[in-house]
């Protein structure tokens, strides 16, 4: 299979993103990019004229499914969700059904999504049985069969020893531990941020403290292990200048966020909107200029989804009864790009960075996260300059609901390629 996609602007640091280029592609890899590469006849033209190419996307926090890898309907829908966002590549969070605990797990959770994806499904295994926080799994058998990283999901660990051996076990293989931060015993049961709309809903609310003080042991620990630590979800001001702080001393620190938390603040719940409660919860404005100051500064190395998708029945009750998660795939580079980007607040290889080469680099994917010679052919075709509103009905995913729902954004994926195969052209079936 030979594909030449014709007259692309590259978003790459090796290529000159104002001239157009072609990128000649046989059997899954990237093979030539270059200017004026004449085709055979067994070659497949792709005009990309006008457009701009990028890396796939890596998703480095993504729930894959909600009833478990036996459904096969929801692998087949969340990598259509994930294609049409543009995601060649997402990882899945260990505390689904079955939890991935061990190789048997993961060697199952391979065969389903090899079975039925059409991108990349990479899974993490669980720090601790279970998910539960109390004992380690055989982690070094789950490497052998494949997962990226562990990490318990959106579920913290909060014994500290436990985490220690953890982090200590870990630098044994080499491999990220991807951490949630967030103190349960200073979360209690709150349900969105602590301040002035959990006062005036009446709600209990999630201290920041819970945050911080969670990253700040996390990091302590991950600096006295010298093991490779990753925290998912920073959304304060103060887990920011903890991360740069680590940063500055040494720590083997990664930080993540997810698009919502730089773009929304604890007002969205307003009238009680549970499409916009998630975990942790969507903080201050304050907090969006830091995290929006560490995504610049590259205190913050990640941008993700954050999809953790439940049903809409879980999501259309009382707020204190309405389940935590939020439909992100979709939606997150339209986003990103429109907050970001268009704003002028970080640049088109900046996002390419945080949502591909980044996320590549801290899961030891060598042959992604980049438009390069010898890499794989996993990409996507983006029109930059189409202004559209964001319709949550459509989506490919079974949780069809945002808290973006109707937001104005810039920035379409019209194609998406894995290994040089178009899985997604906008209103066409590939």
């Amino acid at each position: 299979m030979r594909k030449i996609i014709k007259k692309a602007f590259i978003v790459s640091d090796k290529y000159d993103i104002n001239k157009k280029l072609d990128i000649y592609i046989s059997n899954g890899t990237i093979v030539k990019i270059g200017e004026n590469i004449e085709p055979n006849e067994e070659t497949e033209i792709v005009d990309a004229d006008g457009f701009f190419v990028m890396p796939g996307f890596i998703d480095m926090y993504c729930k894959m499914c909600e009833a478990g890898y036996e459904n096969k309907h929801n692998i087949v829908m969340i990598s259509q969700s994930a294609a049409v966002g543009g995601f060649t590549t997402i990882t899945s969070l260990p505390n689904s059904q079955p939890v991935i605990d061990n190789k048997t797990v993961v060697e199952y959770v391979y065969s389903k999504t090899r079975e039925k994806s059409n991108i990349n499904m990479l899974p993490y295994g669980s720090m601790t049985k279970e998910c539960l926080g109390k004992e380690v799994t055989e982690i070094g058998e789950m490497i052998d069969a494949g997962i990226v990283a562990i990490s318990d999901g959106g579920v913290p660990v909060d014994d500290n020893r436990l985490l220690r051996n953890i982090l200590l076990y870990s630098k044994m293989f080499d491999v990220p531990v991807i951490t949630f931060c967030l103190d349960r015993q200073l979360t209690g049961r709150g349900v969105i941020n602590s301040g002035y709309m959990s006062t005036k809903m009446g709600l209990e609310g999630i201290l920041r403290e819970a945050e911080d003080v969670a990253v700040s042991r996390n990091i302590i620990l991950a600096k006295n292990t010298g093991a490779r630590l990753h925290i998912s979800h920073v959304t304060t001001r103060g887990a920011v200048e903890l991360v740069r702080y680590g940063k500055e001393n040494g720590v083997n620190v990664t930080a993540g966020t997810c698009p919502h938390y730089f773009t929304l603040s604890e007002m969205a719940v307003e009238g009680y909107n549970t499409f916009a409660k998630v975990l942790p919860p969507l903080r201050t404005d304050d907090d969006i200029k830091a995290v929006k100051e560490g995504i610049k500064d590259g205190t913050i190395d990640v941008i993700t989804s954050g999809h953790t998708p439940v049903s809409i029945d879980k999501k259309k009750t009382e707020f204190d009864n309405a389940s935590f998660g939020i439909s992100g795939l979709e939606s997150a580079f339209p986003v990103c790009f429109s907050e970001m980007v268009d704003s002028g607040t970080i640049n088109i290889k900046d996002m390419v960075k945080l949502m591909s080469s980044n996320p590549a680099k801290i899961l030891g994917l060598k042959n992604k996260g980049y438009i390069e010679e010898g890499f794989d052919a996993d990409f996507i075709v983006a029109d930059l300059n189409e202004k559209y509103n964001i319709d949550a009905s459509s989506f490919k995913s079974k949780a069809k609901y945002s808290p973006f729902d109707g937001k104005c954004v810039k920035g379409r994926v019209v194609k998406t390629f894995v290994k040089g195969n178009c899985i997604y052209e906008y209103g066409v079936k590939c």
